[in-house]
Parts: structure tokens; sequence; C-alpha cells
């Protein structure tokens, strides 16, 4: 027991020591936008590739800043007293509702990145419900720069398994637009690609070579472009080019072995900034009308 507190202490240390902030962010105009006890909500149409067929159906993204512990990866209780175990980080919650046939698909993906340390994502998980059955996947990051993994599901072949991974999470990429686009790297990198891209695919949980490019497509956006060598997958992320950079839609290419391409399409219909955890009473529902959210 006693080796084992000193290894956490040792690994609580490093991680706390060891991480640059990251360069050329204005944190002070930063803060005056994430740091002030709210939330961004964004929804969007949705049309999702399922099953070989366009679906039609909802998007919504959550952006929104926490205080983390390093040790445990989850959300502080008690920020205060945590000292060196406290982490700021941009956590993205992405939910997907879309109808195949009778049935519905509710799948959620959630991201964690620290804000102003220089550090990849620290946290990465998805899960994925249906008539058939859910499935649960959780990705965390290890004191070096590999990842650890689990994955719950329903599915015999792939079961409840362990497993281990490296490279950048794209899933990542998100954030990172949300903190300075300035802090995505740009060329050839190692991913893996979207955990709710595995949901649907099945893939095994594997880095790629992907071509990352970010570029103007008008006077006020800009976009992200992913292009994996596998030809496989490709993803574009439209963003706003100012300050606070925010997500105005994506597109999702699948290639299939045929040669068939599909289309995921999101676009963006409304957007809030707001403490939506204080807005839990019937009187509230309004603002899902603001967001043009489907009831």
């Amino acid at each position: 027991m006693k080796n084992q507190l000193l290894l956490f202490a040792g690994i609580l240390f490093s991680l706390s020591c060891s991480r640059p902030e990251r360069e050329s962010v204005d944190f002070e105009a930063w803060g005056e936008y994430w740091f002030q006890g709210t939330a961004e909500i964004s929804s969007f149409d949705l049309t999702q590739y399922r099953y070989g067929e366009p679906r039609e159906g909802e998007a919504v993204l959550i952006f929104v800043t926490e205080d983390f512990s390093r040790s445990k990866q989850v959300k502080l209780d008690d920020p205060a007293s945590a000292g060196r175990d406290k982490i700021s980080v941009i956590k993205m919650n992405q939910t997907r509702d879309f109808i195949t046939g009778i049935y519905p698909y509710h799948m959620m993906l959630s991201a964690f990145t620290p804000t102003k340390e220089d550090s990849r994502g620290v946290k990465f998980a998805v899960s994925s419900q249906e008539w058939c059955g859910q499935a649960f996947a959780q990705i965390n990051l290890n004191s070096g720069e590999s990842y650890s993994g689990e994955l719950f599901s329903y599915f015999e072949e792939e079961g409840d398994k362990s497993f281990s991974i490296t490279g950048m999470a794209e899933d990542d990429l998100w954030n990172l637009i949300r903190i300075h686009p300035n802090q995505i790297p740009t060329g050839s990198v190692q991913m893996w690609p979207s955990l709710i891209y595995q949901r649907l695919t099945h893939r095994d949980f594997a880095a790629e070579e992907a071509f990352i490019r970010i570029k103007d497509i008008s006077d006020s956006r800009r976009q992200v472009e992913v292009t994996y060598s596998t030809g496989q997958r490709e993803l574009r992320i439209d963003f706003e080019k100012e300050f606070p950079y925010t997500i105005l839609g994506w597109e999702e290419l699948h290639t299939k072995e045929n040669g068939e391409t599909e289309i995921t399409k999101a676009t963006r219909k409304g957007m809030k900034v707001v403490d939506y955890w204080t807005r839990n009473s019937l009187e509230d529902e309004y603002l899902r009308d603001e967001l043009n959210l489907n009831h």
C-alpha cells in the first residue's frame, strides 16, 4: 500500500509540474467567455447515415469548462480543497438522436481537454442506446502519452474488453478549436477516429495516419479538414473565424468498400449561452423552443 501511495504521488506530481501552458492564447479574454459559470449549447439539424440510408435527426453540442481531477479524471466535487489534483478542462458533450425504421438511436460523446495546460485530451467516453441493446466505451490518458480504454458492449464479438491506444484523438479537435485553432497540429499525424464512428462501424481501436489542414472557406468562417490515409473517412468541421470560434456545422464522409460514399451532415439551427443545470423546471422548457429543439 505504501509503495502504491508513493507511485500515485509521483504520477500526480509529474502531471501537475511538467506541463507547460499553451502558447499564443489570450486566456484573459478567453476566460471572459468561458469562465462565467455558463455553458454554450448549439442545436443542429442532422442527417446521419446508418444501414446504408440517410436518417434525419438532431444533434446538440454542449461546451462548458470544469474543474477536473487529475488522478480520478472526473469532475471535482470540492475544487477548493483539491490542490494540485485540480486541472481546468473544457468539456464537449455531443448528442445525436435519429430513427432507423421503427426504432431510435441515442448516442452521446464526451471529450475533456485541458484549457491552459498544453496537454492532449485526458478523457473520452461514448455511449450508444437502441432497441437491440447498449454499448459504452471510455478512454483515459495515462501518465505518459498513451491511453487505456474499456469497452462494454452487448455484441458477443466485442464483449467486455480492455485495450491500449496511442496517438491523437479525433474527438479532441472540437475542444482545440474552441481553445484556439492554432492548438491543432496540421500535416500528418497519428490519430484514432471518433468514438461515435467506432461505434457505428465496430472498428478496432487503433491510430491511423491522417492529414489535417485548416483553411478559410469564407470571410467569416474556417474549416478543419481531416483525411485518413485509408481513404475511408474524412471529417470537416466548420467554425467562425473569430473568437469564440463557435461550431457552425460538420460533415463526415465514409467511403465503403464498394466505393460508395455516405455523407453525414450537421447544420446549426440555434445557440444559447446558459447555466442549463439550473434550468430544470417545467417553466424552463421554453428554452428548448429558443434552441429549436424537437420535443
